[in-house]
C-alpha cells in the first residue's frame, strides 16, 4: 500500500480552549444572529468583514483572533461553511443551563458536523474525529502517539471508516522519523484538548477508552486516575503563581520567557494526574508558562536542572534546541520545594525518552 503524509491535515484552529466560557459562547450566539439576520445575502469578504465587526463589538481583540475563533466555530461543526447555516443544536447548546448538557451537546454537534478541513470560504466533508471514533471501536484504546500518527493519514485514501493495526504503526514510526509531534505540538494539543471534553471518552493515562471500556477494565482504580479539577482551588493555585511572579518580577509573565503574555498557563510540574490533593493544588508544584512553553514542559519535551538550566529531550529537534538554549529559569523561583517537584519532571522525562 502507497502512503501519503498530510502534516496539515488535522489541523484544528483553537481560538478557544473552554467551551463553556463566555468568550466561546458570546461568539457563537453573535455567529448565530448574525446568519439569521442575513440568511438571504450570498456569501463574499464583505459580508465575512461585518461579522468580524459584529464580533469585534462584543469581544474588542484584534481581528485575526477574530478569524481563528469564526473558524473555530466551522470547523467544530457550529456553524457552517459560507455562513449560510448553523448546526441545528447549536442554539440549544447556547441555552444549556449546565456544562454537563453542554457536554453531551457539544459532542454530537463535533461528531455529526465537524471537519478540519472545512474553512469559512471552503466547505469540507472530511470528518477527522469520526475516522478517528471508528478507529479506538475497532482497537479499544488509542495511545497518545497513536492518536497523533492519525494526525498524518489522509483519510480520503481509505476505503474503511477507520485505520487497521498495521496501518497504525506505520503512521505512528512516521511521525517519529518526520519529527512530527515536536513541530506540531500547537496542534496535537488543541486536539488533545478537544478529545478530553467529548462525552463518554477518557483518557487513562495518556491513552483514551471510550469510558465504559475503561471503568471495566480499571474499576474503582478509575476515579482516582481521571481525578478531575477542583475549579475553585485551581483558580486559586494559579492566583498564587501570578502573585508570586508580581511579587518577584512586578508582573504577571512566564517565568521562563519574562514576557507578559496576555494568556499564561498554570503548569503543573508533577502531572496534576500523578499528585495528591496536597501537591495538585501547592503552587510550588507550578510554574506561570506561557502556551508554547506549557506545551513542551506537559509533553516533557523540556525540563530543568536545580539552576534553572533548560534540559532538553532526545525527541525534540535541533532547530529547537537550538532556539531554546539560551534561556533558563532564575533561582529566585527555585526554591527548595520546586527543585523536589523538577527532579521527578527530569524522571519523568528520561524515562519516556528512554521508551521512544
Amino acid at each position: 500500500m502507497a502512503y501519503q503524509f498530510y502534516e496539515e491535515y488535522w489541523k484544528l484552529t483553537n481560538a478557544f480552549t473552554d467551551y463553556n466560557g463566555r468568550k466561546f459562547l458570546d461568539t457563537l450566539a453573535v455567529c448565530i444572529k448574525f446568519i439569521d439576520d442575513y440568511k438571504d445575502e450570498v456569501y463574499s469578504e464583505a459580508k465575512y468583514s461585518r461579522l468580524q465587526d459584529a464580533i469585534y463589538r462584543v469581544n474588542p481583540i484584534n481581528h485575526i483572533s477574530i478569524r481563528k475563533s469564526i473558524n473555530q466555530l466551522v470547523k467544530m461543526g457550529f456553524i457552517n461553511s459560507f455562513l449560510i447555516s448553523y448546526h441545528p443544536q447549536a442554539t440549544e447548546y447556547l441555552e444549556a443551563r449546565t456544562n454537563k448538557k453542554r457536554e453531551t451537546l457539544l459532542s454530537k454537534i463535533v461528531y455529526s458536523n465537524s471537519s478540519f478541513n472545512r474553512a469559512v470560504n471552503n466547505e469540507s466533508s472530511i470528518k477527522q474525529i469520526n475516522f478517528l471514533i471508528q478507529t479506538l471501536i475497532e482497537k479499544g484504546k488509542l495511545s497518545k502517539e497513536e492518536i497523533i500518527a492519525l494526525m498524518l493519514v489522509d483519510i480520503e485514501s481509505h476505503d474503511e471508516t477507520f485505520i487497521t493495526e498495521l496501518e497504525l504503526q506505520f503512521y505512528v514510526k512516521e511521525a517519529k522519523d518526520i519529527g512530527f509531534i515536536e513541530r506540531k505540538y500547537n496542534q496535537i494539543g488543541y486536539l488533545y484538548n478537544l478529545l478530553g471534553k467529548l462525552d463518554d471518552l477518557v483518557f487513562v493515562r495518556d491513552e483514551l477508552y471510550f469510558k465504559e471500556d475503561a471503568e471495566q477494565i480499571f474499576g474503582e482504580d478509575l476515579i482516582a486516575i481521571t481525578k478531575k479539577r477542583d475549579p475553585y482551588l485551581h483558580r486559586l493555585y494559579k492566583n498564587q503563581l501570578q502573585e508570586e511572579c508580581e511579587e518577584i518580577y512586578g508582573n504577571s509573565m512566564c517565568v521562563l520567557e519574562q514576557l507578559s503574555y496576555p494568556v499564561l498557563i498554570a503548569s503543573h510540574i508533577k502531572p496534576f494526574i500523578e499528585s495528591d490533593d496536597n501537591e495538585a493544588y501547592d503552587p510550588n508544584n507550578g510554574l506561570l508558562l506561557s502556551r508554547t512553553v506549557d506545551s513542551l514542559f506537559d509533553l516533557k519535551y523540556i525540563s530543568f536542572t536545580d539552576d534553572g538550566t533548560m534540559l532538553f529531550s532526545n525527541r525534540i529537534s535541533e532547530d529547537v534546541k537550538e532556539f531554546w538554549k539560551d534561556y533558563k529559569l532564575e533561582n529566585t523561583i527555585l526554591n527548595e520545594k520546586r527543585k523536589k517537584y523538577l527532579a521527578y519532571h527530569r524522571n519523568l522525562m528520561e524515562v519516556i525518552d528512554a521508551r521512544a
